[in-house]
């Protein structure tokens, strides 16, 4: 999880506030400098070695057109894993309550798909919006 929240972390501040001029110039940090100061706060036991050079095949960010979404992986999962807690919530022992849970999943997620807003198919689905409670959780954190 903190390597995910590492590398979602790491690119949006590379597109969002890293400048390339002063890297060049030497008045500004380097991309790995970035990296290095990212990964003090996201992962401090696994600091990235001097020579490392990860960003340089980190394809996703500079040739995988993500441009500042790849934590769009870490969002999905807490969109999953708060979507599949409404059926732990009537309890999923409970056949009829799952199906009532499921034909609502079925009508707002699967039924709207692209066609509204992915927040709003959420809301309307759970009625509200998503937290990373059932997340954290599902990995024995909560």
């Amino acid at each position: 999880s903190c390597r995910q929240l590492l590398f979602g972390q790491l690119d949006i501040e590379l597109y969002s506030n890293f400048d390339a001029e002063a890297a060049e110039s030497g008045e500004g940090e380097s991309v790995f400098d970035v990296q290095r100061r990212m990964a003090q706060k996201y992962t401090p036991y696994s600091m990235p070695l001097e020579e490392d050079r990860f960003l340089c095949t980190f394809g996703h960010i500079f040739a995988g057109g993500y441009s500042a979404g790849y934590y769009s992986y870490k969002w999905a999962e807490v969109m999953s894993a708060d979507a599949f807690g409404a059926f732990e919530d009537v309890g999923l022992d409970n056949e009829e309550a799952v199906k009532e849970v499921g034909m609502k999943f079925r009508n707002t997620v699967l039924s709207l798909g692209g066609g509204v807003p992915p927040m709003e198919v959420f809301e309307q689905f759970r009625g509200r919006q998503p937290t990373p409670d059932a997340l954290l959780r599902h990995n024995g954190l909560a």
